[in-house]
């Protein structure tokens, strides 16, 4: 599973690039917990909460239905 998350992950990366940050996959957990590192802008962002809900985890869990949800690690 962590390979179809890296692969996601992939994806969303650009549009987080374009705002200055990016994401860093840490771990995933055999019980479908993604834990993920936001970096640059996103790290101190007052929306990083936002942008992890509402998007890394909701695109995460469409694209791949094994992940439960995603944490800030």
């Amino acid at each position: 599973m962590r390979e179809k998350v890296e692969s996601v992950l992939g994806r969303i990366r650009p549009a987080l690039q374009n705002d200055g940050g990016d994401v860093e996959l840490v771990d995933v957990t055999e019980d479908g917990i993604v834990k993920v590192r936001l970096k640059g802008a996103c790290a101190g962002c007052p929306m990083s909460m936002m942008t992890l809900r509402n998007g890394i985890e909701r695109i995460l869990k469409q694209e791949i239905p094994e992940v439960k949800s995603v944490q800030q690690a």
